[in-house]
């Protein structure tokens, strides 16, 4: 039997085939989970629908999470269709170019509302609604971090705020959900070459960084997220929430 047999998955933040959330798609889909995809807007709706496709997904809906209107209508087409939920992933993250080329201290106010609103309450305002589909079929919900919550990473600034933001709501949401057998997790996967990643400057140097001084000398790949991510939301991880799980070759754990 296949580790997600029988489960519904839905899937927030594809943005192109080198998205980890795509290879956590991909590793759900080979362990028989059935997905629904969401996009933001036109463009990447062209980038979604294909690889959706190509999965078997049914359900592909417009989401910008900022708009409580298109969260309500995705949760209540997953109602609709499926009449419940299995899995929430959330890999959504967006920060103004300019909040992260500039130094943290010049941060402005709209800057830093804006990184919160899509890279932080995003997961809340998903899991509010994923919640009451999940009751009593032991939910699992997963979102994606970095270690710039926990340490300065030069270039991740406001981000990386948001992050520390969104590792919180991890714990509390994990707490407020727990009672109704509803897990929360979030994986701090090492840098990986993705579309959001090409906002970050210097981002080749933080690679060679990484791979020169984490324990397995080397950097990860966005397979290796998508194979914890199945970990966290299988039966194999049937005891773990509230925990950010790192994916980085070991590096977090180096002082010097």
């Amino acid at each position: 039997m296949q580790l997600l047999e029988g489960k519904k998955a839905a899937i927030f933040g594809v943005a192109n085939e080198r998205s980890i959330a795509w290879a956590i798609a991909e590793a759900f889909h080979s362990e028989g989970a059935e997905l629904a995809f969401t996009y933001a807007g036109e463009v990447l709706e062209k980038r979604v629908r294909p690889l959706a496709e190509s999965v078997g997904s049914k359900i592909i809906l417009p989401c910008d999470v900022t708009k409580d209107e298109e969260v309500e209508k995705v949760f209540a087409d997953l109602r609709e269709t499926w009449g419940g939920l299995d899995i929430l992933i959330h890999a959504i993250a967006f920060a103004n170019k300019e909040d992260l080329a500039n130094p943290y201290v010049q941060t402005s106010r709209a800057g830093f509302h804006l990184a919160m609103d899509v890279s932080a309450y995003s997961l809340i305002a998903l899991a509010q609604r994923a919640a009451p589909l999940m009751e009593g079929r032991g939910g699992a919900m997963v979102t994606l971090t970095y270690m710039g919550s926990e340490r300065v990473v030069p270039n991740y600034n406001v981000m990386g705020v948001a992050k520390a933001a969104l590792e919180a709501s991890v714990r509390y949401l994990a707490h407020d959900l727990g009672p109704k057998g509803i897990r929360v997790n979030a994986i701090s996967a090492g840098p990986i070459r993705t579309l959001a990643a090409a906002g970050i400057s210097d981002f080749k140097a933080m690679l060679h960084h990484v791979a020169e001084r984490a324990p397995l000398k080397r950097n990860i790949d966005a397979e290796e997220v998508g194979k914890t991510a199945l970990y966290l939301c299988s039966d194999w991880g049937s005891a773990v929430t509230g925990e950010v799980l790192h994916v980085d070759a070991g590096y977090n754990i180096m002082g010097m």
